[in-house]
This record gives structure tokens, C-alpha cells and sequence, in this order.
């Protein structure tokens, strides 16, 4: 039963950790395969790799082009791989607690923000490995992924059913999680014809506009705390990734890089806002 003193019950922990550690070891192999060969010469090449935004060193000639800013993704697929588990738990939950909130009482929305994570992970870290145009597409496809599901949780929690002519009520998620699958592979598709900053800013907004709203709500109660490490973190994510832009950050050959620290700092502003959600308690 899902508890909000203990969100994560340690079946879970097992599970998520035992995945992971068969992707690093999956990435670990093909790492130290391929660290001296380029994988990627026969793709078309990103106007990145020529011209680098950040300040990593670029190896060409390796399967990891930039290296600290392809293994950073990993947080991301680590956040998936607990919200797919999460939602596979809560659904495992029968009889769920009346005072469980939205997103825990509807576990299909867990796996579609998990699987946006897992998504994001993998798009950002082909295109930092291989620096390529399509992986560039893909990256950029992949970044809306989790906040669109984040706006689906909310849009759920406002109009949870739809009642046509006096019929049954219809649950909205399933219709929500396909509009998020369909929005995001057009985003795919017309990602060169759209400006990635201001829809990914507009996004944002967005989340934290229904955040907001949420919270003013005298219906249900949500632990703020969470909210607050979410905008923190993202505040944090954008100061190190300007900074990096602007060369200001570590030198070109360390681990320690402004834009991992953007991954890291967005990871865990999603994951702040996901936990946010499930701490939902109906008054």
C-alpha cells in the first residue's frame, strides 16, 4: 500500500536498481568496445560537432563523442525506471487507500512520465554520444516528453472522466497519455520548423502554472516542499548550462561539466515535481 511517509517501498528499490545496473553494464560494455571508434562517421553530422555550445572536449573518433555529457543522461533513466515501478506497484495495490491522490490511484500515468524520462535519457544521451543531426531531432523530441506528461497528471486530476449523454463515465488518462504519444512524435516530425526554447519555456510555464493551481486547491493538500525543489533545481540547471555555454565552467577535459550538471539538475527537478504529484492528500 502506498504510504506517504514512505513513498518508495524497498521491493521497488530492488527492482529499479537491479534494471539499472544491467544498463550500465550494457553501456560499460559497448563503452570500453568502442571508446577509440567512430560509429558515427556515416551519419550526417550536427553543426554541434563543428561547432561545440559547450565547453567539452569533443572526441570524433569515439563511439562517446562527449563523454561526461552522454553518461550525465543516466539520472533520467534512473527517474524513469522509478516512476514505471511506482506505477506497476501502485497497480499491484488493489484495494488503494481513499486517501491515496490522482496520480497514485492512476498508475498508467506513472508509466507514461516514466517512459518520458527513459525516453529523454536515451535521446539527449545518442545525441551527446554521437553529435549527429538525427540525434540531435531525437534529443530535442525527447526533452518535452516528461513535461507534457507532467500537464497530463494535471489534466487528469481536473477532469479525471468524461460523461457523453449520460453514459458510463470514461476515465480521461488513457485519452491523455495517447494525445501525449501524438504530440510528442509530431514534435519529432516538425522539430526543425519550431523553436525548441521558447515551446520548451511555454512547457514549463505550463507545469508550473497547473502546480500552482493545485496547490490553492482547499480540496486536496500537497507536500510544497517538493515544488520549491523543483524550481530550485531548475534554477540551479540553468546557471550551470549558461555558464558552460559561456566557457566558464570546468576545463575542457574534466568529468565535471556545466551542461551534466544541466542533466542532473533537471533530473531531479522532474523528479521533485513527479514526487510533488504523488504526495497529493484529499482532505
Amino acid at each position: 500500500m502506498f504510504c506517504h511517509d514512505n513513498p518508495v517501498p524497498a521491493r521497488v528499490h530492488r527492482q529499479v536498481w537491479a534494471v539499472f545496473a544491467g544498463v550500465l553494464v550494457l553501456l560499460g560494455t559497448v563503452y570500453s568496445l568502442y571508446r577509440d571508434h567512430d560509429i558515427w562517421s556515416a551519419w550526417r553530422p550536427a553543426s554541434e560537432l563543428r561547432h561545440p555550445a559547450y565547453g567539452e572536449t569533443i572526441h570524433e573518433h569515439s563511439v562517446f563523442r562527449t563523454r561526461a555529457n552522454t553518461w550525465s543522461n543516466l539520472p533520467y533513466v534512473l527517474l524513469g525506471l522509478y516512476a514505471i515501478a511506482l506505477g506497476l506497484d501502485d497497480n499491484r495495490e488493489r484495494k488503494r487507500s481513499a486517501r491515496a491522490g490522482f496520480l497514485v490511484q492512476t498508475p498508467g500515468l506513472s508509466l507514461l512520465f516514466g517512459a518520458g524520462c527513459c525516453y529523454l535519457g536515451l535521446g539527449s544521451g545518442i545525441f551527446h554520444a554521437s553529435l549527429t543531426r538525427w540525434g540531435q531531432q531525437l534529443d530535442v523530441a525527447a526533452m518535452f516528453a516528461p513535461l507534457l506528461g507532467l500537464i497530463a497528471i494535471n489534466l487528469g486530476r481536473w477532469f479525471p472522466v468524461l460523461r457523453i449523454n449520460g453514459r458510463p463515465a470514461i476515465p480521461t488518462w488513457p485519452l491523455l497519455a495517447g494525445l501525449v504519444v501524438v504530440a510528442d512524435g509530431l514534435l519529432y516530425r516538425f522539430k526543425w520548423s519550431i523553436s525548441a526554447a521558447n515551446l520548451l519555456t511555454a512547457l514549463i510555464l505550463a507545469v508550473a502554472a497547473g502546480a500552482a493551481l493545485d496547490w490553492r486547491q482547499r480540496r486536496t493538500r500537497f507536500t510544497r516542499s517538493w515544488l520549491m525543489a523543483a524550481a530550485l533545481a531548475l534554477v540551479l540547471a540553468v546557471i550551470c548550462r549558461q555558464s558552460d555555454v559561456r566557457r566558464h565552467f570546468t576545463g575542457p577535459e574534466a568529468w565535471l561539466q556545466g551542461h551534466a550538471l544541466w542533466h542532473a539538475f533537471t533530473c531531479l527537478s522532474l523528479a521533485s515535481m513527479y514526487l510533488y504529484h504523488r504526495s497529493e492528500n484529499p482532505t
